[in-house]
């Protein structure tokens, strides 16, 4: 019988170090921040730290697939306390400050959204469009949301939302303007429902 071996104590130690200070550093300088001096300030040296992540992209991902997964069940969390269209646009809100607030995690939304990519930033994008696709569902369900939108789109513009608000103050009334901006626009009208083209005609 074959299996991954287990890290050594000080392996796991080393792992742990590096994972806490690069989400330090990315949060405060982003994607690009100094992996020397990640490093550094772990206590270990390069090599220790590219034995266990081989590139940038491998660490930024296992530094923050936690905060990730916690964003997704915090969808379920909001659809059990709020109606559906409030509940999509409160997890959007929260999505688009977090991508402002830990300027990492702006480079790996974008990944999760898009095809292709690591074992790691799969995972993240399956995470996330399922939590898309239970909030999505319900506001469609509910009437406040048109039913041509795919979750896939939402995380797409909602990354594009953080980029607008980020560009005016990256605070709260920014994302919400952003926010309440979009929404307007994806909200189900009477001639842009099931069967029917946006400019009203019958589609078909």
């Amino acid at each position: 019988m074959t299996g991954v071996r287990p890290m050594r104590a000080d392996a796991r130690r080393n792992y742990e170090r590096l994972l806490r200070v690069a989400a330090e550093a990315f949060a405060l300088h982003g994607e690009n921040a100094s992996l020397d001096d990640i490093a550094k300030r772990a206590g270990v040296g390069s090599g220790t730290l590219y034995r266990h992540f081989p590139n940038r992209r491998a660490l930024l991902e296992a530094a923050y697939v936690d905060r990730i997964e916690a964003m997704a069940a915090r969808a379920g969390e909001l659809s059990r306390q709020l109606p559906p269209g409030e509940a999509l646009t409160r997890w959007l809100e929260e999505l688009c400050a977090s991508t402002i607030q830990v300027r990492g995690l702006k480079a790996l939304l974008g990944s999760a959204v898009t095809d292709g990519g690591s074992a790691a930033a799969t995972a993240c994008a399956v995470s996330l469009r399922g939590a898309a696709t239970h909030l999505v569902e319900a506001a469609r369900r509910e009437g406040t949301l048109r039913a041509d939108v795919e979750p896939v789109e939402l995380l797409r513009l909602a990354h594009g939302v953080a980029t607008a608000a980020e560009l005016a103050d990256g605070q709260g009334d920014a994302i919400r303007r952003c926010l309440t901006l979009l929404m307007e626009g994806l909200r189900e009208r009477p001639d842009t429902g099931p069967g029917r083209a946006p400019g009203g005609a019958p589609s078909g």
